[in-house]
């Protein structure tokens, strides 16, 4: 298989403007997600997707790859493919199997999370897409709506995603382990180009959720569960959280 990590990036976002090039122990963010994902050996290419020439100059700076992509894009999966099939068709002249779309708010992912998305394809070739959770351990995470919560059947396939917390705060009691959908999806190539030729639906607007676009077109999304801590920056204040933990972070340590 040949697999390619792709990073969106854009620093109009509503949330928290200009945040991928918000500095992190003097390195912009979207250059922690750069350099992290480079060190995940499954990938034989990773590349920034961005419609910004702050965010292009940086990475091209760095020694990175880097495409340019439209400013219309409202969803970070359209941006990604996009960035696709610009550059299998002007850079590399090849198609790749597996596309990683890692976001470009988790700075302190760790590049075994990308290994962790591709390998249920290995397990199970008739899969289309996987999505990486982590638990949420407090009720603030779980009321947080910047945290993408997620349900999911028996094969541990995605049955709906939202912002509020699901399953109910108020019926369920703490008896079932709640999840979160973290900002890391494989796509095989076929999955990634159905996304962007299904219209935009109800749902994925209402809960403002990419993957919620898959669901009602019924292209399965399975869960993968993660134990490795990746905390997405939608504030300043997480940008302080991250910053502190960065500084006894050993994959940071080992940047080269």
């Amino acid at each position: 298989m040949k697999i390619i990590a792709i990073i969106p990036a854009r620093m109009a976002a509503t949330r928290f403007p200009n945040k991928p090039m918000a500095k992190i122990k003097g390195i912009p963010m979207i250059g922690h997600c750069y350099l992290r994902s480079k060190m995940c050996k499954l990938m034989d290419d990773v590349y920034v997707a961005t419609c910004d020439q702050e965010i292009f100059d940086y990475i091209q700076g760095i020694g990175g790859k880097v495409v340019m992509t439209s400013n219309k894009h409202e969803r970070a999966t359209e941006r990604t493919a996009e960035a696709l099939i610009y550059i299998e068709s002007n850079l590399e002249l090849t198609e790749y199997d597996i596309i990683v779309m890692v976001q470009g708010d988790e700075p302190l992912i760790n590049p075994d999370m990308l290994r962790e998305a591709v390998e249920p394809f290995i397990d199970n070739p008739n899969r289309k897409v996987v999505n990486l959770m982590s638990e949420l351990k407090t009720e603030d995470e779980k009321n947080n709506s910047n945290n993408v919560k997620v349900v999911f059947g028996k094969n541990k396939d995605a049955l709906y995603m939202s912002r509020e917390a699901i399953p109910s705060n108020q019926k369920y009691l703490n008896i079932f382990k709640t999840y979160r959908q973290l900002g890391l999806i494989a796509f095989k190539r076929s999955a990634l180009i159905d996304f962007v030729n299904f219209k935009t639906t109800n749902l994925e607007i209402i809960e403002s959720v990419d993957m919620n676009r898959l669901l009602e077109n019924n292209i399965p999304i399975y869960m993968q569960e993660t134990n490795y801590q990746s905390d997405a920056v939608d504030t300043i204040s997480d940008l302080e959280k991250v910053s502190y933990k960065m500084e006894n972070d050993d994959i940071f340590k080992n940047y080269k």
